[in-house]
């Protein structure tokens, strides 16, 4: 069992940055991915980016890839995600999330098990 916080969300006009950060708890996470996803309103969830927690490997969404980086903070067992260069289709609930994806699945959030509550983003002037 892994218990996810997200923490981070706000409020930020375009071109800035938040820094996103999930906690987690409960079962050591070497074994598994850590994946961001979002969900706009009236849009379906869709991947952002995750990391393997043993070897560090990162996935990014094509929509995110040189805007966003992820990663991993072992000391205190947490991902987190760095949004740069914001713009305001990024605007949704970020979801922090643990599974053992194949490489191929990386991006289906159908292999993710354990979810955090989520945190909003919204990118506005």
């Amino acid at each position: 069992q892994v218990h996810l916080v997200e923490s981070g969300g706000g409020l930020v006009q375009p071109g800035g940055s938040l820094r996103l950060s999930c906690a987690a708890s409960g079962s050591p996470l070497g074994s598994y991915a850590v994946a961001w996803f979002r969900q706009a309103p009236g849009k379906e969830r869709e991947f952002v980016a995750s990391l393997r927690w043993s070897g560090g490997t990162t996935y990014y969404a094509n929509s995110v890839k040189g805007r966003f980086s992820i990663s991993r903070d072992r000391a205190i067992s947490a991902v987190i995600l760095q949004m740069n260069s914001l713009k305001s289709e990024d605007t949704a609930v970020y979801y922090c999330a643990v599974g053992r994806p194949i490489v191929s699945a990386m991006q289906d959030s159908r292999m993710y098990y354990y979810w955090g509550q989520g945190t909003q983003v919204t990118v506005s002037s």
